[in-house]
């Protein structure tokens, strides 16, 4: 088991997509009772999945629940094959919103494509603060996708931001704006972490920051925004 009986690691996935190189940062968290993956990278990643938890000595067999920021399928593509292989062992958690999409009831926002249904056990929403790790509070944050969440590991003071942030060597950077298509909902999402006190931060696409946050969070809020074309 890891160093401690709670606590939370970022993960790091090297896989690639079309040829090209494509890092990602999934994060566990754990305590006595329940080892939990949030988000799970692209389709076909189990063994890859388990590797990573290997490497940071956490006990993949003892897996009890998966959270799922928001849909895209780099977060979600390997959820189907992690519920499978868990079976009821295993909860899947994610924000009201993301119900229908993971459930394969709507099309997913940026494919237009069904994903591989999934049920959802545990519906979140804004503010819950789940009683597992020392607690993680639900934070809301819709813009990258309608249905994002980040966490907060009270604890630790860390925040797992999704997409709603990402990171380039240990800096802390806003979200991509390729890939939000509601830029403006996006930085108000951003804004709402000014009100954490922040250690650390776990962004999915660019890994863990530790320095300046409160500052790299107001110069992202403030920063002007340049209209897509």
């Amino acid at each position: 088991m890891a160093p401690s009986s709670t606590g939370i690691k970022a993960l790091q996935l090297n896989l690639e997509v079309r040829g090209n190189p494509f890092v990602i940062h999934p994060t566990v968290l754990w305590d006595d009772q329940d080892v939990i993956l949030v988000d799970t990278g692209i389709p076909g990643q189990l063994e890859t999945i388990r590797d990573a938890f290997q490497e940071a000595q956490v006990p993949f067999e003892k897996l009890t629940k998966i959270i799922i920021t928001h849909q895209d399928m780099d977060h979600i593509g390997s959820l189907p094959e992690l519920v499978q292989a868990f079976g009821d062992q295993v909860q899947v958690l994610a924000h009201e919103v993301a119900v229908p999409y993971l459930a394969g009831e709507e099309p997913l926002v940026k494919s237009k494509k069904l994903a591989p249904p999934v049920k959802v056990d545990v519906v979140l929403h804004d503010g819950d603060v789940l009683p597992y790790a020392g607690g993680i509070q639900v934070v809301f944050t819709p813009g990258h996708s309608p249905d994002h969440i980040s966490l907060y590991h009270i604890p630790s003071k860390t925040l797992v931001t999704g997409d709603a942030l990402t990171a380039d060597n240990g800096v802390l950077q806003s979200f991509n704006p390729v890939h939000t298509p509601d830029p403006a909902t996006a930085l108000q999402s951003i804004a709402k972490f000014r009100a954490l006190e922040l250690n650390t931060v776990i962004a999915f696409h660019g890994g863990v920051c530790t320095e300046n946050l409160q500052e790299r969070l107001q110069a992202i809020v403030e920063a002007p925004q340049i209209k897509n074309q």
